[in-house]
C-alpha cells in the first residue's frame, strides 16, 4: 500500500510494507551452517553398545566423548589415545575442567573389568562426572 503526498508528480511515494527478503535469507544460511555442522558433531567410532530402557537425560553443548573398543583400545572422539596418559588427554580436551561431564561409550562385548579400569583410570586424574552412553531401546525395535 502506497500514499501520495501532495499533486506534485515527483515526489515519491511512501511503502508501508515490511521487506522480508533479508530475514528469509538470513534464515537459509542459518540453516545450511546447522546441517553442515550437526553431521561433524557425532562420533565415528563404531562401537555396539549395550541398550537400555531409561529415560535420556538432555545433552550437553560440546560432550567429552571417551571410547572404549572391544579390542580395549581408547578413543577420545574421534581420536585414538593411549591409555596411560588419559588425564592428560581430558585435561586438554575439558580446558583442566574437572567438573566437565565424560560421555563414556563402551562396546557392549567389553569385559567389566577393563570397563572399571577406564573408569578408574578416569576418577585419577580428577573426573568424576561420568555418563554412559547406551542405545535406547526403541530405537533397535522394527514395528
Amino acid at each position: 500500500m502506497s500514499i501520495k503526498l501532495g499533486s506534485d508528480s515527483d515526489e515519491m511515494d511512501e511503502i508501508n510494507e515490511i521487506n522480508i527478503t533479508p530475514f528469509i535469507d538470513v534464515m537459509l544460511v542459518l540453516l545450511i551452517i546447522f546441517m553442515i555442522a550437526a553431521p561433524l558433531a557425532t562420533v565415528s567410532v563404531p562401537l555396539e553398545l549395550p541398550v537400555s530402557t531409561a529415560k535420556a537425560e538432555p545433552e550437553q553443548q560440546d560432550p567429552i566423548i571417551l571410547s572404549l573398543q572391544g579390542n580395549l583400545k581408547v578413543s577420545l572422539g574421534d581420536r585414538q589415545i593411549d591409555r596411560a596418559v588419559i588425564g592428560r588427554e581430558l585435561d586438554r580436551e575439558s580446558r583442566g575442567n574437572k567438573q566437565a561431564r565424560i560421555m563414556l561409550r563402551a562396546d557392549k562385548g567389553v569385559p567389566y573389568g577393563d570397563l572399571m579400569r577406564l573408569m578408574d583410570d578416569m576418577r585419577k586424574a580428577g573426573y568424576l562426572k561420568v555418563g554412559l552412553v547406551t542405545e535406547d531401546s526403541n530405537e533397535g525395535a522394527a514395528g
